[in-house]
């Protein structure tokens, strides 16, 4: 029963210190979401050249992307033209860090932390794209046509400028802290349990052999760390519990790199869909960037940078958290409770992830009865979505499917409902080149 407060204890002191810069990474990350158009990212990728490797890290380092949601995002730049070493360098940046992790590694690990994570997502990410783009002579063409201009979902369109001020600060509400609770929450939760359970429960002799000796700490680490799933905000809080037990801080960053950067699902995806060459680059770059950077930190850093936080972490242990912390805390579990209860208190699914075309044309595509009795529709199962972007991509690629009036994705149910006249075969290339499987059968729902 002790150990179990202990562990409790460790985790409510870990999360006060996190939630008011967590609460503001995910404002930060709504923000983002609503008013930077996606054709940001997709004009600007399709050469096979080193601006584009360039532009994808610096674009893909603040979104806040989950390790999963990555993917199949990611795979949508390349149908819609992007260059395999700008996708690979968006693979590789993008679930590193994000606005939000980035503030919350400020929060326990310090301001170095805060500052060499960016740095070395977006230097790693560069040397993979750009050793993807020497393999290939010239630049592929597309997995498949870019999505049809003037289809609701097309990344062509742009928001609409007559759109209220207060539709749009309900959608960054909406993103920021239902769709992303609900895309992180779980593994948040999860970083935070483990991270409690390695500092209250598992003895410092477990570590012994690790401690202050950078190189077995980075084999430890990247030992696990490459297969295992890990969220960019949920590695956190596991980082300084591993630091508090003795791995240096060169250690904890390659858990920072190459928890979120891989994992055995991402591994697979990109073998399928980029090729075994591609994937081998990708891994390479990941555990080359980890290994150079923690040699770096723990040889030609002060030790002092990375250690102070850990110390003020554990003075603050004995100490009440203030009234704000508190109240973040609190905000915090409100959030979590409602994206990890079956039965929500308030919910911002919406089918339509079209964000990028003006309400107009969303209601009459994406909304409206289909008028054309003579169309079918169906519904798809759709294998591996796991969050809100893993639906918004799988959406965006059966819409430009030809003969495709109206799709609906939902990631509750697993479910596309597809209305239109259109080829089954091209509806499973359409999501399986963004990662997905795409079930055998399919039930005919109206003639």
């Amino acid at each position: 029963m002790n150990v179990l407060l202990d562990i409790l204890k460790e985790v409510w002191v870990l999360t006060n210190e996190m939630s008011p810069y967590l609460l503001l990474g995910f404002l930060l990350a709504g923000l983002m979401h609503e008013f930077l158009p996606s054709t940001l990212y997709t004009n600007h990728l399709g050469k096979n050249n080193f601006r584009s490797v360039f532009l994808s890290a610096l674009f893909g380092v603040p979104l806040p992307l989950c390790s999963c949601g990555v993917i199949p995002t990611a795979m949508g730049l390349r149908r819609e033209g992007a260059s395999k070493g700008a996708t690979v360098s968006f693979l590789i940046a993008t679930p590193q860090t994000g606005v939000d992790s980035i503030i919350a590694t400020y929060s326990l690990m310090g301001l170095p932390f805060a500052i060499i994570r960016p740095i070395a997502a977006f230097l790693t990410a560069i040397l993979g794209g750009t050793l993807v783009n020497g393999t290939e002579r010239q630049a592929d063409p597309p997995l498949t046509p870019p999505i049809m201009e003037g289809n609701c979902c097309s990344s062509k369109e742009k928001p609409s400028p007559l759109r209220g001020s207060g539709e749009r600060v309900r959608s960054l509400l909406n993103y920021a802290f239902v769709e992303m609770m609900e895309d992180i929450g779980k593994w948040l939760v999860i970083g935070l349990v483990i991270a409690g359970i390695i500092t209250a429960a598992v003895p410092d002799s477990w570590f012994t052999a690790f401690q202050d000796n950078t190189l077995y700490s980075i084999l430890f680490v990247l030992l696990f760390s490459i297969p295992m799933y890990l969220c960019a905000t949920g590695s956190i809080p596991i980082a300084l519990a591993l630091m508090i037990k003795g791995l240096t801080p060169g250690a904890a960053l390659v858990l920072l790199m190459a928890g979120p950067a891989s994992n055995v699902a991402s591994i697979l995806i990109i073998n399928k869909v980029l090729g075994r060459k591609t994937l081998a680059i990708y891994l390479f770059s990941i555990i080359t960037g980890a290994v150079v950077f923690a040699l770096g930190i723990d040889y030609l850093l002060p030790a002092e940078w990375f250690t102070a936080p850990i110390t003020c972490m554990q003075d603050c242990c004995a100490e009440q958290p203030g009234w704000f912390n508190i109240f973040c805390t609190e905000l915090m579990i409100f959030f979590l409770i409602n994206a990890l209860s079956p039965h929500k208190l308030f919910s911002g699914h919406h089918h339509c992830h079209c964000h990028d075309c003006d309400e107009s044309q969303k209601n009459e595509q994406c909304t409206a009865p289909i008028l054309n009795s003579q169309l079918s529709s169906f519904n798809y199962r759709i294998k591996g979505m796991t969050c809100h972007h893993c639906a918004a991509n799988a959406q965006k690629a059966i819409a430009s499917v030809e003969g495709v009036e109206q799709v609906t994705v939902s990631l509750e149910e697993g479910m596309a409902h597809i209305t239109g006249n259109f080829h089954e075969e091209d509806i499973r290339q359409a999501v399986e080149s963004i990662g997905f499987e795409l079930e055998k059968t399919s039930t005919k729902v109206s003639d």
